[in-house]
């Protein structure tokens, strides 16, 4: 059975606490093995990754085939079903559409003192998407990543897929195929991201990674980051669901479920105003749970981590779903928009009865990519400024230099920066003597 938590009880504070503290990302101690990992790609490039992806992935690779041939491609797409290729082109048409508006503008301006100011966009050269592997893949997933990457004009985006045992999903590459991915490579683990940080003789190095994994992956991010970029330490899965009693139990009960079946270790929570609602849908979970496929592990999520909270009123919720920063945020309420607005961390919002967090997921057109552990607190979801970067443009005129340039030199000689000063000085002078 889940917590179940009222604000009206006296100890509700302590019981929120450990809600609020239970720690749910890998507690194996996997960076020791990472760095080694690491280490060796760095050092024998192709021949350690052939020999991690025999190891791991029970699959003998060469050089020349670590990554898919355009034929291979072309093969597994054949076997997409039209179905299935209609949804991942509507998927791929309404996520590409979204992110096109998130395309930040250049500016440029001249400011009081003559002086010119502004700022330029431009995309990194190159992005590697990591995506889990064998049949347990989610094309959705490549569509999410890929896409914001291409509208950012990333000129080369390559994939790291493992493929253990040699089983590969072919809406993996359909999905590669249809957001405008360079190269898919069939390796994985923390040995992919090392090639994709530091590049072999056949993987060439990017500039960004972007995409989840499991504990070795994460780790591996963590260790290559500052010599590339990466979006994020993704952690489990999240969903909060502040509901009034208005609602379908079952509806809001597939809706905690939908994220308790990715992991054991994610974690579902219901914030209500009415505790009668509340038992209504935990015994919608109960039922549910008897038939779901994947039961076992939503059942573990759902008990472990899961938690229905009462509440004295909607302002109330919207606290506490804020201190939770949950990844996925359902507002099912006669009035969504009115407790949204009070809403001031959370990854995604979902607005209404009707908008289920799973939508989100393959074809809403926002990203799914999200902050996970309360880190929406400090940061967004995956999108198109994750693969641009801003580079600030300045022109002096001599007259804004006369204008600025004195307290520019002041403060460097503040700061014990001689040759600063006198880079402006020189210049002051020379204006000082009119001489252009």
């Amino acid at each position: 059975m889940p917590q179940f938590l009222s604000t009206a009880d006296p100890d509700f504070e302590a019981g929120f606490a450990v809600l609020l503290g239970q720690k749910r990302e890998e507690a194996e101690d996997v960076d020791q093995v990472v760095a080694a990992i690491i280490a060796d790609v760095r050092a024998r490039g192709d021949a350690a990754l052939i020999d991690y992806t025999a190891r791991f992935d029970r699959l003998d690779l060469r050089a020349e085939t670590l990554a898919f041939t355009t034929a291979e491609v072309d093969h597994y797409c054949a076997l997409v079903s039209p179905q299935d290729r209609a949804a991942l082109d509507l998927a791929a048409t309404r996520i590409r559409a979204y992110h096109e508006r998130q395309l930040p503008q250049d500016a440029e301006w001249v400011d009081d003192c003559g002086a010119m100011l502004g700022w330029r966009w431009t995309p990194v050269s190159a992005a590697g998407l990591y995506v889990p592997g064998g049949l347990a893949s989610y094309p959705s997933s490549v569509l999410m990543n890929a896409i914001p990457a291409k509208v950012a004009g990333v000129a080369r985006l390559v994939i790291t897929c493992p493929t253990p045992g040699g089983v590969v999903n072919p809406l993996v590459l359909l999905a590669a195929r249809i957001a405008g991915v360079d190269t898919v490579y069939r390796i994985g683990g923390a040995q992919a991201i090392a090639a994709l940080a530091y590049g072999t003789a056949t993987i060439a190095a990017v500039d960004k990674i972007t995409g989840p994994g499991n504990a070795y992956v994460a780790a591996a991010k963590r260790r290559v980051f500052g010599r590339v970029g990466i979006d994020m330490i993704a952690g489990p899965s999240e969903i909060l669901v502040i509901a009034d009693r208005d609602n379908d139990p079952d509806w809001v009960a597939l809706d905690l479920l939908s994220q308790a079946e990715h992991d054991e270790s994610a974690q579902s929570i219901l914030i209500t105003d009415d505790a009668g609602f509340g038992q209504a849908v935990a015994a919608a979970v109960a039922a549910r749970l008897e038939t779901l496929e994947r039961r076992a592990i939503a059942g573990a999520s759902w008990a472990q981590n899961g938690a229905v909270i009462v509440v004295r009123n909607l302002g109330e919720a919207a606290a506490l779903s804020n201190r939770v920063a949950p990844e996925h945020l359902e507002i099912c309420t006669a009035d969504p928009d009115a407790v949204s607005r009070q809403i001031t961390h959370a990854g995604a919002i979902f607005l209404g009865a009707w908008t289920p967090e799973a939508i989100g997921d393959y074809v809403g057109g926002p990203n799914h990519v999200l902050p996970t552990a309360r880190s929406a607190r400090f940061s967004s979801g995956l999108g198109v400024m994750d693969f641009v970067k801003r580079t600030t443009i300045a022109r002096m005129t001599p007259e804004a230099l006369a204008a600025i340039g004195p307290a520019a030199e002041r403060l460097a000689i503040s700061e014990s920066l001689q040759a600063h000063g006198l880079s402006v000085r020189a210049r002051l002078d020379r204006l000082n003597r009119g001489a252009l």
